[in-house]
């Protein structure tokens, strides 16, 4: 339904709906008045908050029948040791899964994708302010962000309305990666990663569903739009923003040697610099609820 530019009461399909992102959406959606479908792997998995759960796969065509829009967030973890395997199953879960949703467009009335991507799309920036006209990086992460990107903005081609989301990295006060650092940090065993010197794109849970609402229900917004709160902080000012608000010291610097040694090519997580900027995000009308970080971790 169609109101002052602002589209309400949606029937809208959900993939990845199980994770850590979409767990936290769906509860967003309902509020406002949509329905959510999930899409998985397991089509007998019920997922709450859902009508029901739709099967999902690379080789078989997506059941699109009566939904308004899609919200496309499926995708192998990017955490553990990235063996060759580990590489292509991180890309297979992106790119194939978005082609199969893209292909089923024209039997639907599916009119809306949003379609997850990441602000590794820039690659290793060091200083540069990235907003989302920036160009793409190098490396494995921006190759893979351009080809998902791309596979979802075919859908374009079937006068489906495509919003990108440049997600950064996600901190919350339960779940995702922040689980696994804060126990380091609560033992004393938290520090600075490389030279410490290094910008990280991070955004609250809440402005990711948020700015995914945002971008569903507001019919003039297409593109890129980068998920990341307004004022970025190198990895040595989240490290002691993270300590201070856990009371625990951060005295325990990890070489980049060390982290290249032990994680191989996921290092470059943590040591590579991208000062992603939310430029379209902000002209969009949206507005953070979480802008600095010491805020994001104690609230």
């Amino acid at each position: 339904m169609w109101f002052r530019g602002m589209l309400t009461n949606m029937r809208i399909g959900i993939t990845g709906a199980s994770g850590f992102i979409a767990s936290h959406l769906i509860p967003r959606l309902r509020e406002k008045g949509h329905t959510c479908f999930a899409f998985s792997r397991n089509s007998s998995r019920q997922v709450d908050g859902c009508e029901e759960t739709r099967a999902l796969s690379g080789h078989a065509s997506p059941d699109l029948r009566g939904l308004d829009a899609l919200v496309n967030l499926a995708g192998e973890s990017i955490q553990g040791f990235w063996t060759e395997k580990k590489k292509q199953r991180i890309r297979a879960s992106r790119i194939n899964l978005t082609r199969a949703l893209v292909a089923a467009l024209p039997d639907s009335a599916v009119r809306i994708l949003v379609s997850g991507s990441a602000t590794g799309f820039y690659g290793d920036r060091g200083n540069e302010v990235l907003p989302e006209s920036a160009p793409r990086g190098e490396g494995f992460l921006a190759d893979v962000s351009v080809d998902w990107e791309n596979a979802a903005l075919a859908a374009e081609q079937h006068n489906v309305r495509v919003a990108l989301l440049r997600t950064g990295f996600v901190v919350a006060a339960n779940g995702g990666a922040m689980d696994k650092i804060r126990p380091l940090f609560r033992l004393g065993l938290g520090g600075r990663l490389g030279s410490g010197q290094q910008w990280m794109p991070w955004v609250h849970l809440d402005d990711v569903c948020g700015l995914c609402v945002h971008l569903l229900e507001n019919d003039s917004l297409r593109g890129p739009f980068n998920a990341v709160a307004p004022h970025p902080v190198t990895n040595a000012e989240f490290t002691k923003t993270l300590a201070t608000a856990l009371h625990r010291p951060a005295i325990l610097p990890v070489p980049a040697f060390a982290l290249r040694l032990a994680l191989g090519d996921l290092s470059s997580l943590l040591l590579d610099s991208t000062r992603a900027a939310p430029e379209f995000t902000s002209a969009s009308g949206y507005r953070f609820q979480h802008e600095r970080l010491a805020g994001a971790l104690t609230g």
